[in-house]
């Protein structure tokens, strides 16, 4: 010991770069024991061999530090210094990685809701001071977080002693405020981005403003993650986030994009579905499963927008993905850009759903798009005639071809993260996707994703395209157009995209087989020639046989003995004002599904009331089914054989016979 520190700087430098290597030696190689199933082998050996190496440089050091050897304790100190650096910035940028992961695996277990009060623009009213006593609308549903629970804390906790009227929908309450029946209504506080994309509602955010606001931390139901391991076929559901600020944090998402894909790692196959946000469902967590369109389901959260579409498509979801739209928009522009191949000049409002000098153009053909471009083609579904002029209108689209291009922008990603060798740029791409992305699959399943991207990269071969590296198979709901009122729901006539259930059993058994649960139908032969080019097969997309919805028809004019035979094959309770003439009333309105429909009174000229009690009769049914009516867009009845021939559009196409159907009204 004497003569290791009869020099004390020497022994001193010594000590600490000794210290200082130990330190980075062991901060690198705890980083690399995180990365479970990464190279294992590599790994390991890696670590024995730094930590061999170390272990001889601290003998070395010592040797010539007690011989005082000082030119050779000068180099070997200098490539201490250099290797632990080398270990401690290897480390940090492996811990960068790891961190990143477990963000995106990360939930706190709590869902944040947000409740405001709202009021029309032109009221003079800014706080909750200025509503004096007047009358509040609430929810009906105690159940509902953002329009009964948090309402009833806001009012508890400013000590308003306001009368509170109940209403059974959120639609309804804008409704009342819109016609001046009510002034103060309680709305989520992202409420823009839930009803603007219904007609008649686009301009809700210039028309309301909001007073007051209160956030609550609703904890989670127990989330289940799959255990499933990733070398085994799996399903992802990819949900899209719309949000005015960056972040995913822990908040409720919308149902516009929707994307459910399986992946056989074992065969490198991948079949991809969008589902179109106004495709008519049960929904799981409604009351007795009530069917409305799927985007509905996304108010209720992930969990029963899962639930819903494993239910109507036959699978299990694995796993899912949430993704914030703006966040899109940094990616693309933090990958230098995307390259796609748009179709036709279109318009579209930006990632802040902003229209005028905010608007996007984006000119056919084909480009690399910025981030706020790639984000408007993959949310444009309509023309807009209203916002652009012609040159940027002259098409039609609908949620298929939206659906088809956020696929498009998905795999143009997919191909830029391969070109990817910048450390900053890395950096950037780890912060962004850590602040947008979130997965209920655990860190270590997301790590074992590494060795089936290595088979792919193996299978790549001269092929640069990500889709053919997947193997990618499309798949197709097809359906038809129809206007259904939302009895009991909303009670307004929504547009809806009926599917075809022989539309969902082609694109359910395509995945199935994808996934190993259902034996593979092998094409044995296919042919092709030049003037008959080969196009390949998108499964469910000629699936064209009817759907089960049967609709109220519009009673008006018709006998009570119909009337009797229609509901009584229903199970429909009637309720008859008068006991001769034809009916004049009726209290559902036409269009309701008759699976909402419990019971209906209907007026004839008589005046006396009579209550009949109906039973379901094959004999009723085929009566009531032959010359049912069948209500038209404007409510109007039309005599028809067949009641469930209800399409108001082609079948196989994408826009139906009207580019603004895909839209809600009331």
């Amino acid at each position: 010991m004497k003569k290791l520190t009869r020099h004390k700087f020497a022994f001193m430098i010594t000590m600490l770069v000794t210290l200082g290597l130990i330190a980075g030696t062991g901060y690198f190689i705890y980083n690399l024991s995180l990365l479970e199933n990464v190279e294992d082998v590599l790994r390991l050996g890696t670590s024995i061999a730094l930590g061999v190496i170390s272990l001889l440089l601290i003998i070395f050091v010592f040797r010539a530090l007690k011989k005082y050897k000082r030119i050779r304790l000068f180099f070997l100190i200098i490539f201490i210094i250099g290797l632990t650096g080398v270990e401690l910035f290897a480390g940090y940028n492996v811990n960068k990685v790891y961190g990143t992961i477990e963000k995106v695996t990360k939930t706190s277990g709590y869902t944040t809701y947000s409740s405001s009060i709202v009021t029309l623009k032109s009221n003079k009213a800014t706080s909750i001071s200025d509503i004096k006593d007047e009358k509040l609308a609430i929810m009906e549903d105690d159940s509902s977080i953002e329009g009964y629970v948090i309402p009833n804390e806001i009012i508890k906790k400013n000590d308003l002693e306001n009368e509170t009227k109940s209403y059974t929908s959120f639609i309804a309450m804008i409704d009342a405020l819109k016609k001046g029946e009510i002034n103060y209504i309680f709305l989520p506080t992202n409420y823009p981005i839930m009803f603007s994309s219904m007609e008649g509602y686009e301009n809700i955010e210039d028309e309301t403003k909001i007073i007051y606001t209160q956030t609550k931390k609703v904890k989670k139901e127990s989330e289940t993650s799959s255990t499933k391991s990733v070398t085994e076929p799996f399903t992802v559901l990819i949900m899209g986030v719309d949000s005015e600020t960056e972040g995913i944090a822990d908040g409720a998402f919308n149902g516009d994009s929707l994307i459910v894909v399986t992946f056989n790692p074992k065969t490198l196959t991948t079949t991809m579905l969008s589902i179109p946000r106004d495709s008519y469902v049960p929904i799981y967590c409604f009351a007795g499963q009530k069917k409305n369109k799927i985007t509905h389901a996304a108010w209720q959260g992930e969990s029963c927008m899962e639930k819903t579409i494993e239910n109507f498509l036959n699978i299990d979801i694995d796993y899912y993905v949430k993704i914030n739209f703006k966040g899109v928009v940094k990616l693309v522009d933090t990958l230098g850009g995307v390259d796609v191949d748009v179709p036709y000049n279109l318009c579209e409002q930006n990632s802040s759903r902003q229209w005028g000098k905010n608007t996007i153009y984006i000119e056919k053909g084909y480009q690399t798009l910025n981030g706020e471009q790639a984000l408007a083609f993959s949310r444009n579904r309509h023309a807009n005639p209203d916002k652009c002029s012609s040159k940027w209108t002259n098409y039609t689209s609908s949620d298929f071809v939206r659906g088809q291009h956020q696929q498009e922008v998905i795999m143009a990603l997919m191909n830029k993260f391969k070109s990817v060798s910048s450390l900053d740029q890395i950096h950037n791409l780890l912060d962004t996707i850590s602040n947008n992305m979130n997965t209920n699959m655990s860190t270590t399943q997301i790590l074992s994703l590494y060795n089936v991207f290595k088979d792919i990269s193996k299978k790549a071969g001269e092929s640069s395209d990500m889709a053919d590296l997947l193997g990618i198979q499309k798949l197709y709901l097809n359906g038809y157009d129809q206007r259904i009122y939302d009895y009991g729901g909303t009670n307004l006539s929504l547009y809806n995209y009926v599917l075809y259930d022989d539309s969902i059993k082609a694109v359910s058994d395509a995945m199935k087989e994808n996934l190993g649960i259902k034996k593979t139908k092998t094409v044995k032969k296919f042919s092709f020639n030049i003037n008959n080019p080969y196009e390949e097969k998108v499964i469910g997309k000629d699936k064209t046989s009817k759907s089960s919805l049967t609709l109220l028809p519009n009673f008006v004019g018709q006998s009570l003995s119909y009337v009797n035979s229609f509901c009584g094959s229903h199970g429909i309770k009637v309720n008859a004002t008068g006991s001769s003439g034809t009916v004049i009333s009726q209290s559902v309105p036409a269009g309701a599904n008759v699976e909402d429909v419990h019971s209906i009174t209907i007026t004839l000229s008589g005046a006396a009331t009579t209550t009949i009690e109906t039973t379901k009769s094959d004999n009723d049914e085929k009566e009531a089914l032959d010359g049912a009516v069948l209500p038209n867009d404007d409510g109007s009845g039309e005599s028809t054989g067949d009641n469930n021939s209800v399409s108001t559009g082609d079948s196989g196409s994408e826009t139906g016979d009207d580019n603004s159907s895909n839209e809600e009204t009331p």
